[in-house]
């Protein structure tokens, strides 16, 4: 098995894309957030006395896409041209879903999992 960030030798790269066309790039990640049934009543209410948990979030992912080669190594610093951040509130918790598109030489899919 070979990984695309690591040469011959075993030593950590960064992937060369200069050779590849500019497409549209879109990626989805998906997960939950499991959290207690009082917590669950906050966030389906105004009990939060710090605002709105739900929007601090979004803007959170938001932000943390645009910022993924700042935080994960080896990551290309692309353009990123659309984010959005869905979140889902149901008895259990919440359900969260990112959405990043780009028109560049690589993907988004580390943008959508930040």
């Amino acid at each position: 098995m070979t990984f695309s960030h690591v040469d011959d030798s075993g030593a950590a790269r960064m992937v060369d894309v200069a050779g590849k066309d500019v497409t549209v790039r879109t990626a989805t990640a998906t997960g939950r957030v499991d959290l207690s049934a009082d917590t669950v009543a906050l966030l389906r209410g105004e009990g939060v006395p710090k605002g709105d948990v739900l929007a601090v979030a979004r803007i959170a992912g938001i932000m943390a896409a645009k910022r993924t080669p700042d935080l994960v190594p080896l990551c290309h610093p692309i353009a990123v041209h659309g984010v959005t951040v869905d979140l889902d509130v149901d008895d259990a918790g919440v359900a969260v879903t990112a959405t990043v598109r780009t028109a560049d030489r690589t993907g988004v899919e580390m943008e959508a999992l930040t």
